[in-house]
């Protein structure tokens, strides 16, 4: 008798927890395309095929190991459609007396491999998954007993732990964060290197064919597909962005420009949050480029942080505080998410790129994410949960455990300020800073009121208004309930009646 050894789509390393002392001579390991976790959310088509082919190449590369693989083919005939399904049928067909998984990413499947024992009559073996730097176990024995979670304090623990930019425990430069000097607004005759490219091989082909064919209906184009899909292609797209982007991410990495949707960013969260990269060797990477006099210790720095520092936060609030955090709503949030969100049909430029974007590369970087994307989400009042599905279906590197709580916590502030001190929330003069898309926009970010004033403009203000009874106790939101109480209230008026006719005009147009 053998183990079945269960890899999920998003476990894709050797190294896994789940393949420990795996024997190719007694143990099988389950790999399955199923139907249900293509479509509890619509994913993007690209999401659904990088996935995919990722999944294939990795099978490849365990068969050659000698490994016994079951991999069950989204059309293969006797495909049941769900992962509990393929297990029952493998038990079925081998001699199994115990099933090994990794701990899964997200709650709801993490929920029901918890019920397998009964439902198969069999011992489940649930091990950490080794790909973090922290367990949930770790992380909730740090948040006992705090008055409340910053990163900033979490991140500085885990420099220390693993020695990460560090002299005689003390920060390398004298200071642990350098983000004030990661901020820069774009500027003209930026050169900006091509985005990393892998042609596509006959399994990525024949992955695209499937997928068009079968979630014609999703969201996103297939083509381009620039994506690495195997662990060798992925440590070369860390390369290429240590030897081509990293030197100058630091300085624009909230930087947006029209026609540039990858700008100095990594790329590498695709890779990461699917096992073919492990944070450690990418920080280390990074690290040994400063060292080496290649790179600025504010790109460095601030990769690092995202990466050991925010990464693991967000996962760490995660597994704290579901299944409760994804119904929080503290805002009564509650409008439909407008249509343009899908169709990227909207005269604000800044959104209307960002969904376009998205729509094509199944990517968008940090900022147009939350100060663009989700910012309008806050002002506007969308309901949480639709947002959160949002998010979760257009980009290849969402899963919930990431996204849930960067949708809860930092865009949304659905948590009443667990995660953020304050809302991210903006009006249309730091899009304007950080990008050139009011440039060539139907709006005028200069106009405040009006049918010609950026929406974000008003809506900003008109949020505060709203919300004034649960975000005024705020020491950092003192400043601006002062200047909205300057306002004549000719002004007040108007920023409420552009704001209704806007949301309501918005939600006639809702999806």
């Amino acid at each position: 008798m053998g183990s079945l050894r269960l890899v999920l789509g998003d476990q894709l390393n050797q190294t896994i927890s789940s393949l420990e002392g795996c024997d190719p001579e007694k143990d099988v390991i389950l790999m399955c395309e199923v139907l249900e976790e293509a479509t509890y959310v619509k994913h993007h088509k690209k999401k659904i095929a990088f996935l995919f082919s990722a999944m294939r190449h990795f099978e490849e590369e365990l068969r050659a190991k000698g490994h016994h693989v079951q991999y069950v083919k989204l059309d293969d005939e006797a495909n049941t459609g769900t992962i509990a399904g393929e297990v029952a049928r493998a038990i079925g067909e081998h001699d199994i007396d115990c099933i090994i998984v990794t701990h899964p990413g997200e709650y709801r499947l993490a929920n029901e491999v918890g019920k397998w024992p009964s439902r198969f009559n069999l011992p489940v073996e649930i091990r950490d998954d080794n790909r973090f730097l922290v367990t949930p176990e770790d992380f909730a024995e740090w948040a006992k007993d705090r008055r409340s979670l910053r990163m900033e304090t979490f991140y500085r623990n885990i420099r220390r732990k693993y020695n990460l930019l560090m002299a005689d425990n003390e920060p390398v430069g004298g200071q642990w964060n350098f983000d004030a000097d990661n901020r820069k607004p774009p500027k003209k005759g930026m050169d900006i290197p091509a985005p990393f490219r892998v042609p596509i091989d006959n399994i990525t082909r024949e992955v695209l064919e499937l997928v068009g064919q079968r979630f014609s209906d999703h969201f996103g184009d297939l083509d381009p597909f620039p994506f690495a899909v195997n662990r060798q292609q992925a440590l070369n797209a860390l390369k290429n962005f240590i030897d081509h982007r990293l030197n100058q991410f630091g300085d624009f990495q909230d930087a947006m420009v029209e026609g540039e949707p990858w700008m100095f960013h990594a790329h590498l969260s695709f890779y990461l949050n699917c096992g073919l990269l492990l944070p450690l060797e990418c920080v280390q990477a990074a690290e040994k480029a400063y060292h080496g006099n290649i790179v600025p210790l504010n790109s460095v720095e601030g990769f690092i942080r995202q990466i050991a520092g925010w990464r693991e936060f967000v996962r760490g609030i995660y597994w704290l505080k579901m299944p409760a955090y994804a119904q929080e709503n503290y805002l009564r949030a509650g409008r439909n998410l407008p249509s343009f969100y899908w169709s990227g049909e909207t005269n604000m430029n800044c959104l209307r790129q960002s969904v376009l974007e998205t729509h094509r590369n199944s990517y968008a970087h940090h900022i147009q994410r939350l100060m663009v994307l989700g910012n309008f989400s806050l002002l506007a009042g969308i309901d949480p949960r639709q947002v959160q599905d949002w998010f979760l279906s257009v980009y290849a590197d969402a899963y919930e455990w990431v996204e849930l709580p960067n949708v809860q916590g930092m865009a949304l502030f659905a948590d009443g300020g667990y995660m953020a001190s304050k809302p991210y929330a903006a009006s249309g003069s730091y899009i304007n800073k950080m990008s050139n898309y009011c440039q060539e926009c139907r709006y005028s970010v200069h106009e405040k009121i009006g049918t010609d004033a950026c929406p974000f403009n008003y809506l900003y203000w008109d949020f505060m208004a709203r919300n004034r009874a649960r975000l005024s106790t705020s020491p950092r939101m003192s400043m601006m309930y002062r200047s909205y109480d300057r306002m004549d209230d000719r002004k007040k008026i108007d920023i409420e009646n552009d704001s209704r006719s806007f949301l309501d005009q918005l939600e006639s147009e809702a999806y």
